[in-house]
């Protein structure tokens, strides 16, 4: 455990300094010790990030700072000492929670920026008239002037045309827009401190490089603090003056970007950073070559359009929108084929229309079955699907949100196999059992539910389900994305070994350009539905032809503090979404 030396009452660079910080859920010897004697100082003008893997206390820290822990959450102990308004430090953690005193700190001093926007922000009221209400909250000015204020911060964060964007609700504006809007509401105030809760962890790498230097920017400009809370060394090592480690509730490091990085003294600390290099090597080129020169499946001029839709009383026609425009690509046995793209790009349109979970507009999808029969899963019926999709499954992105929170492990594993006819009673339970073993969990796990499973259980739980038809090929769907760097690591090594040992082929769907390079032996990138290059993994992740694959490239983080390279990373002129005439 880390203590840092407590300074604040005689070094005018500290703005906050949180001493031996304990925040419990519950009482007694059962109490969940969510933050154990934390201590760190944040300095003026710094990004001090908090890293550490989901349940390391890191965000309770946070909110605990503007006392917004989720009851039966509570500030047990420690001090946190606020030095924007007295030299002599104010304690936050004294202040009564639902007080004047925090409330006039909260948004105001102190503000905070949440991973998801959409759960942040109101869908019922415009993006403007939130911005204004948090400004008439906290500043003596009229409403007309509350509007200007909005539509400049609207304008500094980069939202195009503000004085329309305004008038906007939230389910108008994309994943990266409402963050934007996000960070507009919590710097309307000119706080002195930002606290920014994994902010780009739902975003992909061009929309996060942009927040990122968005944010840095304005940091700048404003000379506030910035508290930013993550699981990306990736993140950390662009961003931060100084980095805390957390786990299990413990302050286990704490020192500059470069101290943390090149001279770790944890272990854990170490085993961070590793795992994020780890993603900037190939485990194909080091295992078993597994490709054939057989294809398995060839698309073939595929597209998706989605037709317009009216507006609301009579309101103005939506145009159709092309999902995906004349894709063609093959796969190989064996094989692991990654589709990678920004959001919006079709990739997950496209593993939808090959699986037909979506109905293609046009094209073919020509897979070549077990058994040696071709069937076009474009246009195949309900019996030929059947079979089909006992040889292609799917592993999802959000391991919470895939498994059925009223079933047993043993009844989603188990739920192909039943629904199959492949097996019942005691045999389909000893399958099941012998499933989870091979994804490496315990016969126990059998008649426990989700809820009882970490994001890495639950995955491999996913997995197992996938693998219970005997399938041929896998299509994962950003099935590592909600992971920890240091899970995702153990997934995906985890398929790479049940590829070997099963003899499978992979799609895999990622915005995530360090588990394509580490997972695949061919990328496809995508950009607004079409296919603009294709080639070998390491060629793609290194030494990209494409334009836009150039600027997906530079916008991944770092591993490296001394070389930060989204601040200068290529752009690519975005063209106009493709409509149908």
């Amino acid at each position: 455990m880390v203590d840092i030396v407590n300074t604040a009452a005689t070094n005018n660079d500290v703005i906050l300094d949180v001493r031996h910080l304990k925040t419990y859920f519950g009482t007694g010897d059962k109490a969940v010790r969510a933050v154990d004697d934390v201590s760190f100082q944040l300095k003026r003008g710094k990004t001090l990030c908090i890293v550490g893997e989901s349940g390391s206390g890191k965000s309770v820290t946070a909110r605990s700072i503007l006392q917004i822990v989720d009851p039966p959450g509570k500030i047990m102990d420690g001090e946190i000492l606020y030095y924007g308004k007295d030299a002599k430090g104010q304690d936050l953690a004294r202040l009564d929670e639902r007080g004047k005193e925090i409330r006039s700190i909260r948004g105001h001093e102190i503000a905070m920026i949440f991973q998801e926007p959409m759960t942040s922000l109101s869908p019922i009221h415009t993006i403007g008239d939130q911005i204004i209400e948090a400004i008439l909250l906290h500043q003596d000015v009229n409403k007309e002037e509350a509007k200007n204020r909005a539509i400049e911060m609207l304008r500094k964060v980069e939202i195009p045309n503000p004085a329309v964007a305004i008038e906007k609700y939230t389910f108008e504006y994309s994943g990266g827009m409402r963050q934007r809007a996000m960070i507009a509401m919590a710097l309307a105030c000119n706080p002195k401190i930002l606290i920014a809760d994994e902010p780009t962890t739902a975003l992909d790498v061009t929309t996060q490089a942009e927040i990122l230097a968005l944010i840095k920017n304005l940091q700048e400009q404003y000379g506030m603090a910035v508290l930013f809370i993550t699981h990306d060394m990736g993140v950390v090592a662009e961003i931060a003056d100084e980095i805390g480690v957390m786990k299990n509730g413990h302050l286990l490091e704490f020192g500059t970007a470069e101290e943390v990085f090149y001279t770790a003294k944890n272990d854990y600390t170490r085993e961070l950073i590793d795992s994020v290099r780890k993603l900037e090597t190939s485990a194909r080129k080091a295992r078993k070559n597994t490709t054939t020169d057989q294809k398995l499946m060839e698309v073939r001029g595929v597209s998706k359009i989605y037709p317009g839709r009216k507006g609301f009383l009579g309101g103005k026609t939506s145009a159709p929108f092309k999902a995906l425009d004349n894709v063609s690509i093959d796969l190989y046995e064996g094989e692991n084929l990654g589709i990678v793209g920004e959001s919006g790009s079709g990739k997950t349109t496209l593993g939808n229309c090959i699986i037909r979970v979506l109905n293609p507009s046009g094209g073919e999808v020509l897979y070549r079955m077990g058994s040696g029969q071709i069937v076009d899963l474009a246009k195949a019926g309900t019996h030929d699907l059947r079979e089909v999709h006992q040889e292609i499954r799917m592993v999802f992105q959000d391991p919470f949100a895939s498994l059925n929170p009223r079933m047993t492990i043993a009844q989603i594993v188990g739920e192909p196999l039943l629904v199959s006819g492949k097996a019942k009673g005691q045999a389909l339970r000893d399958r099941v059992t012998e499933l989870l073993a091979t994804v490496g969990l315990p016969a126990m796990a059998l008649d426990r539910y989700p809820h009882a499973f970490s994001g890495g259980q639950r995955q491999r739980i996913g997995i197992a389900r996938a693998l219970a038809c005997n399938p041929r090929l896998i299509i994962a769907d950003e099935a590592t994305s909600a992971l920890d760097v240091t899970l995702r690591s153990q997934i995906l090594d985890l398929l790479l070994d049940l590829q070997e040992k099963l003899n499978l082929s992979f799609i895999l769907v990622s915005h995530d350009i360090g588990v394509i390079r580490y997972f695949c032996d061919r990328v496809a990138v995508m950009y607004k539905g079409q296919l603009v290059e294709v080639g070998e993994a390491e060629k793609i992740c290194s030494a990209p032809d494409h334009a836009y694959t150039k600027a997906l490239i530079s916008a991944v983080p770092g591993t490296h503090p001394q070389d930060k390279r989204i601040m200068n990373r290529h752009r690519y002129n975005a063209e106009a979404p493709s409509k149908v005439a």
